[in-house]
């Protein structure tokens, strides 16, 4: 729908298409330039009020108005209006997206196209580091919820001019902003174009809970694949050594984690810690947090395996000073430690930290004394539950540790209830599950070591040092 010329209808038109005069937050004004009579729409807390004011006070002084009639927009507004961030548009799905994103709206009588002032700020949290991704040297900066901020600290770090931004409004009601960042002539081509041709495809109504949101429309997995499909990182420095390996970070509005396409398993793996050690400390962590995925997965399922079913076994070496637990009571000392653990964990999560060292220690010392002496737990098992749960921890990525909790249970109770079988026959299909984890664009989940790499597989299973690890030199898909 195109803007009138006559300066009423566009303000019934307005009315019909804005709650002005009822959302509190919409706030008009009628104003004069010499003869020429305009209207001014803005969101009320998005505006730098200081800068409309001087605009309004230049536009409106005797100097400014000295011409009567205001014969051509565009020249007026080249010539009138000192500020930077200004457009001309004439169609109304257009000027209703951008109002409700922050810039005003300013009409004028006897003129089919409005100006665009943008002025907007947006209310933001301080920039600090992330909760999740904490390291012990490095940057202290984070994103936020605000988009532009994210943008400025990605381009603080990479200043190339092949650094890109692509905005995309995503969801019919919501419109969120939506940028694509990619390193132009690094990352694929044809993957940025399927990133942004199913973006502006996307038939939603608002990302209720921002990236995540976005994560589930762009990767559609099946409920059995319960390994992440799409990186996320909310650490400016995370993201930008990707874009230098020629990956592409999806920055969503309103949201302070921002995604890394094209995904692998590797990605999960990797922690911004190793790059702030020496060569060789940084590469004993990273092998002892590539041991810590198999310990987390079948650590408990092979004690069950071998007390429960295998008695001999656990006799022979000493896995139970309890020598006469029958194999249903330590399948169920195994489930409900595992119950406790995870009980115990997500409450912890969501206390505030001065919560979480007293829920610690209730739960080290308190509750597993108690779980002991009612015959809830053992001891042994108590310590390899701890075992697991300290190896899970260790996971850099908090969804991805949590997908190798969901199969440990899985693992459990097919050892529980079908004992060596149950145990191999669990292991094969989570096998399946995690080679079957669908990404975005049809890309190998293990890559590099699916199609093989070496030169770009060393790198991730050994902290190289930088001189040797430079994207150009190694980060070749192809």
């Amino acid at each position: 729908m195109k803007l009138s010329s006559n300066l009423d209808e566009n303000i019934r038109q307005a009315h019909k298409l804005l709650p002005l005069g009822k959302s509190f937050d919409l706030v008009t004004r009628q104003l004069y330039f010499g003869e020429t009579k305009g209207y001014w729409i803005g969101v009320n807390g998005f505006l730098k009020v200081e800068i409309l004011q001087q605009i309004f006070s230049d536009l409106q002084n005797p100097f400014y108005t000295c011409d009567l009639k205001i014969e051509d927009i565009q020249k007026y507004m080249d010539s009138k209006i000192g500020y930077v961030q200004t457009s001309l548009s004439d169609d109304w799905d257009d000027i209703l997206r951008n109002l409700l994103s922050g810039p005003s709206l300013l009409m004028l009588d006897g003129f089919s196209q409005a100006i665009l002032l943008d002025v907007r700020t947006y209310p933001a949290r301080s920039i600090e580091e992330p909760d999740a991704e904490k390291v012990t040297k490095g940057a202290r900066d984070g994103f936020v919820e605000t988009l532009l901020f994210n943008a400025n600290l990605i381009r603080r770090r990479i200043r190339s001019p092949r650094l890109t931004f692509e905005l995309v409004s995503v969801g019919s009601e919501s419109r969120t902003d939506v940028a694509v960042a990619y390193l132009d002539q690094s990352a694929d081509e044809e993957l940025v174009r399927k990133i942004k041709s199913t973006l502006s495809s996307l038939s939603v109504t608002s990302l209720t809970m921002g990236s995540k949101s976005l994560e589930e429309l762009l990767v559609k997995k099946k409920w059995f694949h319960l390994l992440p499909s799409i990186f996320m990182t909310e650490r400016p420095d995370v993201a930008c050594s990707f874009l230098t390996e020629g990956h592409i970070a999806v920055i969503v509005d309103n949201s302070p984690s921002v995604l890394i396409l094209p995904c692998t398993i590797f990605q999960f793996t990797q922690s911004p810690e190793d790059y702030y050690k020496s060569t060789v400390v940084g590469t004993y962590f990273r092998l002892v947090r590539f041991l810590c995925i198999p310990i987390s997965l079948i650590l408990m399922p092979l004690f069950l395996l071998l007390t429960a079913h295998f008695p001999q076994f656990s006799e022979k070496w000493n896995l139970l000073s309890t020598k006469d637990l029958p194999g249903p009571t330590i399948i169920f000392y195994v489930l409900a430690v595992e119950f406790l653990l995870d009980l115990f964990r997500y409450s912890a999560t969501l206390r505030s930290s001065q919560f979480s060292g007293s829920l610690s220690i209730i739960g080290g010392l308190i509750i597993g004394d108690i779980a002991v002496e009612l015959n809830w737990a053992s001891t042994e098992i108590l310590f390899y539950a701890a075992v697991t749960m300290l190896a899970s921890l260790t996971l850099s990525s908090l969804e991805f540790g949590d997908g190798i909790r969901l199969y440990r249970i899985f693992l459990i109770l097919t050892t529980a209830f079908f004992g060596l079988w149950g145990f191999l026959g669990g292991l094969a299909l989570i096998l399946i599950s995690v080679l079957t984890t669908p990404t975005f664009g049809g890309k190998s989940y293990f890559w590099p070591l699916f199609p093989f790499n070496w030169q770009a597989l060393k790198t991730l299973l050994f902290r190289y040092p930088v001189a040797k690890a430079q994207p150009d030199k190694v980060w070749k898909r192809d």
